[in-house]
Parts: structure tokens; sequence; C-alpha cells
């Protein structure tokens, strides 16, 4: 009956029929809106990971969201590996000015344990936030009462000066507890710095080194000091310096080997001092330098490791200019404006290899390496290329390998030894591509099994699965070509390199 009437309805009177019907469907329509929205707030109130504000959100690498949210194992101590240095080289940095108006950075569910005067100890979920980015990107929370305003700690995380960055990415280290005993003698931690005359036919090679178990066991320091002329043998000299008369601080950046010191000065130079003697002939070396790196043109370090292995490399100066004197006797090197390096590594160094570069070529300024252990706990870390501008970072490039021609040959305590001549490294990331060839000009090598670094007045050998034993530092040119973004790059400049044969 009533659908009779229903057809009726529609056949007599058409029009009026569609206008409620069409109505009734909108009305049903806009019911069922304002159901789905009142259930999203709902839910979106209980998120307690939910956060607002700005108009993305920069989150770690392959992490599940639901995971995220519902507090799943996948989502338990997720964070943004060099967060700072994300930020300030990245998503702060100039390069992205016309782009992005402002970054907050926050954490959020952190685990922490509060310890109270009697020794209970109480779970604690930690969030952190910077009070002036949270409000720039319209996130941050209603105060009751008080007041929440950036400290000194939240200024040295987003802008600090360039001193307070040297110091937190160029400090020292203590030998880690978690390193077994068997390899505690062999962690070895070093300032490094090279320059190169002007007419890059000469250069030398720095490096003021600690080893051992520190601060309790035995380890000392030593400086090395190595003078080079191409096409010419290299001369040695150094110093070896007892634990008692070493000055390390593991939140500082200076070092006293004796009386051998690297000091970061208030403006962010370095001052460097040092003096050894030469092997063999007893001739005094004097180095007396001052580093000034360039403005953002550094990697922010990186560490890798177990009980067996660890292994930690950061670079301050990526690009620099050196002032000052290397004197041999009464013969002095003077630098004036000179193209400098300077780079920081720490770790356990028994059966360590590893593939290295740095070079400035026009514009850009190149890095890269990886680390490999040889024996039963064999380690392979995958290859990086760095790349950087007069903007700061510029692009990670991850090759699978690079191509060595061994044209040279060089004499190796007593041996003859096949070296490099040439190498490339090519890698292709989506629509950017990149290519560097190197073409060497200088090169040597050195028994690693040998005396290269003593600890404690001790040697650490190699062990016997350990084949590849020879050091090559080489000298040459690279030329780089490539796209970026859409736009080509290009350069060729002069560089230092290191492998193993």
């Amino acid at each position: 009956m009533l659908l009779r009437l229903a057809f009726r309805g529609l056949r007599d009177r058409p029009w009026r029929s569609a206008f409620l019907l069409a109505g009734f469907a909108l009305g049903v329509g806009v019911m069922i809106t304002l159901l789905a929205i009142g259930e999203a707030m709902v839910v979106q109130s209980m998120d307690e990971k939910l956060v607002g504000g700005g108009d993305v959100t920069v989150l770690p690498e392959g992490i599940d969201l639901e995971v995220m949210k519902t507090g799943g194992v996948g989502g338990m101590f997720a964070s943004i590996a060099n967060a700072r240095f994300v930020y300030r080289q990245v998503l702060a940095s100039p390069r992205f000015a016309d782009r992005i108006a402002t970054v907050a950075p926050q954490t959020d569910g952190v685990l922490l344990y509060l310890r109270t005067a009697d020794g209970t100890e109480y779970p604690v979920r930690a969030l952190g936030e910077i009070p002036s980015a949270s409000r720039a990107v319209g996130a941050a929370p209603t105060l009751i009462a008080g007041a929440w305003e950036d400290d000194d700690g939240d200024r040295r995380w987003q802008r600090p000066t360039v001193a307070e960055l040297r110091h937190e990415i160029d400090r020292f280290h203590h030998t880690p507890a978690a390193i077994i005993a068997e390899e505690r003698p062999t962690w070895g931690e070093w300032h490094y710095f090279n320059v190169l005359s002007d007419d890059a036919r000469r250069w030398a090679f720095l490096t003021l080194a600690v080893g051992g178990d520190i601060p309790d066991g035995r380890w000392g320091g030593q400086v090395l000091l190595t003078l080079h002329a191409q096409g010419r043998a290299p001369r040695r000299f150094t110093q070896v310096v007892p634990s008692q008369q070493i000055t390390l601080d593991t939140s500082r950046a200076d070092l006293a080997v004796g009386t051998n010191t690297v000091t970061v000065l208030p403006d962010g130079r370095y001052e460097v001092r040092a003096r050894a003697r030469e092997d063999g002939t007893g001739a005094e070396a004097t180095v007396a330098l001052i580093l000034t790196p360039a403005p953002g043109a550094y990697f922010p370090g990186t560490s890798i490791g177990d009980a067996t292995l660890v292994s930690g490399y950061a670079v301050p100066a990526l690009r620099g200019t050196i002032d000052g004197t290397i004197c041999v006797e009464r013969r002095c090197e003077r630098y004036s404006g000179a193209p400098g390096y300077h780079d920081h590594n720490w770790g356990v160094w028994r059966d360590v290899e590893w593939e290295w570069g740095a070079a400035r070529l026009g514009e850009f300024s190149v890095l890269y390496g990886r680390v490999r252990r040889s024996g039963a706990d064999d380690v392979r870390e995958p290859l990086f290329v760095y790349l950087v501008d007069s903007l700061g970072f510029r692009s990670l490039f991850r090759p699978k390998a690079i191509r060595y021609e061994d044209g040279r040959t060089v004499m190796a305590e007593g041996r003859r030894l096949q070296v490099p001549s040439r190498a490339v490294l090519e890698d292709i990331r989506g629509g950017d591509t990149l290519r560097i060839a190197l073409e060497i000009e200088d090169a040597m090598a050195s028994d690693v099994r040998l005396d290269r670094m003593r600890q404690h007045g001790t040697l650490v050998p190699r062990r016997p699965d350990a084949a590849r034993t020879f050091l090559v530092q080489m000298k040459g040119t690279a030329t780089l070509t490539g796209r970026i973004g859409g736009q080509p790059v290009s350069g060729r400049g002069t560089g230092f390199f290191e492998t193993y044969r």
C-alpha cells in the first residue's frame, strides 16, 4: 500500500517528489559527514602522539605511523639521527629560505628514569621542544601559569657559535666501557690536519693522537708529522708522550699531548702547535698553524660499532685556509691562505681498513669514505660521497664501489707494490647523478703491521687473517661531473685519498 502511494505521488507530482528526494539525500549526506568529522575529532583527542602545528612533519625514514602511534616495538626509540645537522644544514639552511619559513624540532615519548635521593627509580615519559620554534609553527601549548622561554641550551641547539659547534662535533672520548678487554689496547683517537702549498707540489700531514685504555688503563699519545714533495720520499717526524702529560676533554675539542696542542679559539679557528724529531736524523720540526674552517663546510660526525668494533669520524673543516709555518731546523715553509683540512677519528683500529678521500673542486668540496674490518667479525660499511658548496651541505650519494686502476708502482718496506693511478666513483639517485674521476699524481705505502702508531710503548699487530696490510696515501686531481636537483654540477681540483693494498 505504502509503495503504491509513493509511486502515485511520484507520477502525479514528479518535480515536487524529486525536490523532496534531493533534500532528503542532502540531509543524510551532511549528517554522515558530521558524524565522520566528530568521530575523527574523538580519535584525535585520544591520540597521545599527535603533534599539531606546521605544514609538514618530518619523521625518521621507514617508520610505520600506525605502529608509532599505538606504541608498538617498531615505534620505540624513534629519532632522527644527527637532528641538529638536519635542522641547521637542511631544513633551516639559507638554501631553502625561500620555501621554508620556520622549523620546530620536537620529540615525544622518550623513556627516561627518575632516581630519587633514596635510590628509587621511576620510569618517566619525556618530551622535548624549543619554545620559540614551537610557537613559530603554531604548536605551542597553552600556558596555565609561569613562563616558557628558550634557554641557553635551546640557543646552542639551533644557533651555536662557531666555537661551540667545533667543540660539539670535535670533542674527545674515553675508551668505551662496552669494548671487550682484548680490544681496549687498540683504541685510538686523533686530530688530523693537512695543508697544501700554493703550487700544489708540497704538502704536510699532521696527527696528534692518543691511544689505549683511556683514562684508567695503559695509554699514551703521539705526534706524527710527514712532509711531502711530489716525486720525492716523505720525511717522517714523531714524538711519543706518556699519558701523564696528556690533557683531553670529553666535552671539548682542545687537546694537549705534552707541549703539543690543538686549541679552538673563541672565533672558531684552530691553533695548532707541535714539535717532533725526524726518524733517523733527529732533525727537529716545529709547527705553528692557524686553520680557519669555511662556514658550513663540515661533516657532523657519525659512529658505528659494538663490543668488537667502534669507528667514529667527524670533519670540522672539510674546506679551510691555513696560515703559519712548518720549520725543519731553520728552514721554514710559510703558508698564507693555503688550502687546509681537518678531521677527527676515534675507535678500535686493529684489522680496520678504510677508503677515504677529500678534495676541493672549484665551488664544491667532496668527502668520501667507508670502513671495513677484516677477520672473523667482518664488517663492511657502505660507501658514501658527501658534497658541500658555499651554502653548506648539498647532497649525499652512495656509490656501490670505487673502481681502481693499479697503474703505479711504489717501494714499501723494501718491496715493490702496485698502487692506484686512477679511480672512479659513480652513482645515480633518482634524477641526480654523480661521477668523480681521480688522477693520482703521487703515492706512498706504509706497512700497518709495523709501528705506525705506538700505544703506550707497545706494538699493535694485525691478526694473520687480515690480508691487506699496506695503507696507500695518495695525492692527485679529482674531477666532478653530474646533476643535482636538475642543475649541472662540475669542478676540478686537488685532493688526498687513501686505500689499502
